[in-house]
């Protein structure tokens, strides 16, 4: 079956090759890198390809220890890594069933166990993380990426509590209220594990202009809007229910 002219023009937009979004969206220029101490590692689903309103790569290019990875699995957290790290050093930021909300504690980031309760000597765990791991998708995504990767279990294990929504609003629908895009998750980890709250303001102003470039654009170009993605329901990932995104 042949492409509609739209379908047509809307492959053959140019992309940035530094956040791999059609030119007319690219912020590259706007994006200024951050000397953060916490290491990142993104970990970015293959089927998470929302070239207009996804921001890993746009995360990515804020930082300077950062590692962005497209896969579903690795065999540990070293080889994902490119070097040997302890688990122990690093946090996965991964919401799961559990919410801050839920828990007897004021802090928006919280260590949490393996029974989803608050880890004993917060303040240490989170003083002494050397990195964390970000998990780039839909819920359903991010729930693949957990149950492929058994090594995660061997890392901490991280939850954030927004005070509010995510900027994508009506833009991009959120299964639950503290689920965040990568970028914002990014920020507010960093700028509470940091004590750099100028951290979690840049990026957050960064997406904002990501989300009113977009919105300028598709008003002229609706082309380049993120097309429904069919599920698969042969996958694993979509017969296990909505899993849990960062």
């Amino acid at each position: 079956m042949s492409k509609s002219p739209k379908a047509v023009a809307a492959d053959e937009i140019e992309e940035c090759p530094r956040c791999g979004k059609p030119l007319p969206l690219c912020i590259c220029d706007s994006v200024a890198p951050i000397d953060n101490r916490v290491e990142l590692l993104i970990l970015q689903h293959p089927q998470e390809q929302d070239r207009a309103l996804g921001t890993a790569r746009l995360t990515a290019q804020h930082f300077t220890k950062v590692t962005h990875k497209i896969g579903l699995s690795w065999p540990s957290l070293s080889k994902a890594l490119g070097r040997t790290v302890d688990p122990q050093d690093w946090a996965i930021l991964y919401l799961g069933s559990a919410k801050v909300a839920d828990l007897a504690t004021d802090k928006d980031l919280v260590a949490i166990n393996r029974q989803g309760e608050i880890e004993d000597h917060q303040r240490q765990i989170l003083k002494d993380l050397e990195g964390v791991v970000l998990l780039d998708g839909t819920w359903s995504q991010a729930k693949a990426l957990w149950w492929r990767n058994a090594w995660m279990l061997r890392c901490r294990r991280i939850i954030l509590g927004p005070k509010q929504p995510s900027l994508y609003g009506k833009l991009r629908k959120e299964p639950r209220r503290d689920g965040l895009s990568t970028i914002e998750a990014a920020g507010m980890v960093l700028s509470r594990l940091e004590g750099r709250p100028e951290i979690e303001t840049e990026l957050n102003a960064t997406f904002q202009r990501m989300l009113a470039q977009y919105r300028e654009v598709q008003s002229s170009m609706p082309e380049l809007a993120p097309k429904p993605k069919k599920r698969d329901y042969r996958r694993p990932e979509n017969r296990r229910g909505k899993g849990a995104k960062v």
